[in-house]
């Protein structure tokens, strides 16, 4: 235990410490294009007015409008004083932000003009998830929070439709709401939800139902379980694959993995990606699965075979987020770090960052190989001359 250099830690560990310095020392690397932003990031979308840019929730209690390629982040959406956890866009018009807050509440602006518009209250603890759906002629915003609640809300009204809760097996925190595309109808959502605790959720919605989905156990086929089980702890993520013929369900865990959840199977694991710590997030394209979390790197793995094709290295805090954009070509990672990165997805452009940090490697393993060798150390006849010249002295 010692003195830590910064404000706020006078006494750290020898560990603490050397992770603070590990990550000053990493703090002013370029990779990815960084956007420096003044804040923790901690969720993404696309913007759908801007192909280039993201909604980005951060931790001063703002949604901010920020364009990968020109830098651009002057575009605030502001009103909490808590730091805002996620992030939709929806309504009638699918002209509407909102965003989800430790202050309990859903906050919402115009897309367009940044004007403040309803507020949603009726979470009890932090929000944790939101995301919007159509329900018939009425456009609905549902949320998920710490208090161990889902909320089904009426937008123009901002009254609530439906407050969910697992009546089979205690649901902890919710960590990611999902749309199905495939199962739900023009009068029915079909939504999954993923929380602290390992189960998956699934609920049939209707404006005047809510069903919770019975799941088949795998390999009995007169057996069910009540929720989808697949993973050891924390499910934080769940995205659909609507770049697959199935669209199935691929997540992300603190047990390490991000595994795809096959339709056909149940909803039952096809592939595990060993990603190797915990994993906050995970994206997909038709040839690559990226996953990112607490080690703070962006791995892109090989959909066909499994194997790790690219680890992208820049961050120096958890990674909370991953956006795909230009149809697959790139991939957007924010970071508690405060960064915004973007990465390329052309294989092409993989293989040179592959072949850029072998060459790296290389060097610092010769590096290496000549301090041990002794190369540079004075020779014999040096150290007699100087001896020499130090009994002159």
């Amino acid at each position: 235990m010692k003195k830590g250099t910064s404000p706020g830690h006078f006494f750290q560990t020898d560990a603490e410490q050397a992770l603070l310095d590990r990550r000053t020392a990493k703090a002013t690397n370029k990779n990815g294009n960084p956007v420096v932003l003044k804040s923790k990031l901690l969720a993404a979308i696309p913007d759908p007015s801007s192909p280039s840019s993201l909604l980005i929730a951060e931790s001063t209690g703002s949604v901010r409008r920020v364009n990968v390629d020109s830098g651009e982040a002057k575009q605030v959406f502001k009103g909490p004083t808590a730091p805002v956890t996620c992030v939709a866009v929806g309504g009638p018009t699918n002209g509407t932000v909102f965003a989800g807050s430790w202050d309990k509440d859903i906050w919402s602006w115009d897309l367009q003009t940044k004007q403040p518009g309803r507020k949603y209250s009726g979470h009890s603890d932090f929000v944790k998830a939101v995301v919007c759906a159509q329900l018939g002629s009425k456009a609905c915003l549902i949320s998920g929070g710490a208090d161990k609640k889902i909320i089904v809300w009426d937008i123009e009204t901002a009254s609530r439709i439906h407050v969910i809760q697992d009546q089979t097996v205690t649901m902890m925190a919710v960590q990611s709401l999902v749309i199905d595309p495939v199962e739900s109808t023009p009068d029915s959502i079909l939504l999954v939800g993923a929380s602290s605790d390992p189960h998956i959720r699934r609920w049939r919605i209707t404006a005047d139902t809510v069903e919770q989905l019975a799941e088949q156990v795998p390999g009995e086929a007169n057996s069910v379980r009540p929720n989808i089980l697949e993973h050891d702890t924390t499910v934080y993520k769940l995205v659909f694959d609507v770049e697959g013929e199935d669209v199935d369900l691929w997540t992300s865990s603190g047990d390490g993995t991000s595994k795809c959840l096959s339709r056909q199977k149940g909803f039952t694991t096809d592939d595990t990606i060993q990603h190797g710590h915990h994993v906050r997030t995970v994206a997909v394209t038709d040839q690559w699965v990226i996953t990112a979390g607490r080690d703070e790197d962006v791995k892109v793995w090989n959909r066909t075979s499994g194997k790790l094709y690219c680890t992208l290295e820049g961050h120096y805090n958890e990674v909370t987020d991953l956006v795909v954009l230009d149809h697959g070509k790139r991939v957007v990672s924010v970071s508690i770090d405060g960064t915004v990165r973007t990465w390329p997805l052309q294989t092409g452009e993989l293989d040179r960052i592959n072949k850029e940090k072998e060459e790296s490697a290389m060097e610092v393993e010769k590096e290496t190989a000549k301090e041990e060798s002794g190369d540079g150390l004075m020779t014999a006849e040096e150290e007699a001359e100087l001896a020499a010249l130090m009994e002159e002295d």
